[in-house]
C-alpha cells in the first residue's frame, strides 16, 4: 500500500538543520506513527511522503513556510517577572505556558531576563528553519474506523 489520506504510517526519521546538526530522531523511541492527511505532521513533510510505500528511504528538505512558518518578530513580547506564579525559578531557554484571552494555551520560550523584565518568544523553536529529514517508511496500512474516529493511530 502507498501512503495516501487515511493511511496509518510508521516511519523512522532523523531531522537535521542546515548545519547538519541532529535536532530530533526516532532512533531511541521507535517509529513515529500517524494518520496521513490529518495534519499530524508538518505539511511539507506530509506532501513529500504521499505515494511512498513500506521500505522506501527518502531524504526531504522542507522550507519554513511548509514547516513551522517564518520567524515573526511580532511574536516577541515583554512581561514583568510578576506575571510568573509565586517565586517560580525562570531561566533563559525555559518554556512556559500562557493562557490567552480566548482560553487557549500557548507555549512560549524565555528569550531574555533583564531586571524585572522577561522577554518571551511565541515562535515555534524551529520557525524560520529549513528542515532536513532522512526517513525510512516502516509500514503503511489502512486506518481502522476507530482510528479515524479517534484521530489517533494505534
Amino acid at each position: 500500500m502507498h501512503i495516501q489520506d487515511k493511511a496509518v504510517v510508521q516511519m523512522n526519521y532523523t531531522l537535521k538543520n542546515d548545519n547538519g546538526q541532529v535536532l530530533d530522531t526516532s532512533e531511541q523511541r521507535g517509529p513515529l506513527t500517524f494518520i496521513a492527511g490529518k495534519g499530524m505532521i508538518i505539511p511539507g513533510l506530509e506532501k513529500a511522503l504521499m505515494g511512498k510505500a513500506t521500505g522506501d528511504e527518502i531524504s526531504v528538505s522542507v522550507e519554513p513556510e511548509e514547516a513551522y512558518g517564518e520567524y515573526q518578530e511580532e511574536k516577541i513580547v515583554q512581561v514583568g517577572k510578576d506575571q510568573f506564579k509565586g517565586d517560580a525559578e525562570i531561566s533563559v531557554g525555559m518554556q512556559v505556558q500562557a493562557h490567552n484571552s480566548d482560553g487557549s494555551t500557548q507555549i512560549l520560550s524565555i528569550k531574555e531576563i533583564e531586571g524585572d523584565q522577561v522577554t518571551l518568544d511565541a515562535n515555534h523553536p524551529l520557525a524560520g528553519e529549513q528542515l532536513h529529514f532522512d526517513i525510512t517508511i516502516e509500514d503503511v496500512r489502512e486506518a481502522t474506523e476507530e482510528e479515524l474516529k479517534d484521530g489517533a493511530a494505534r
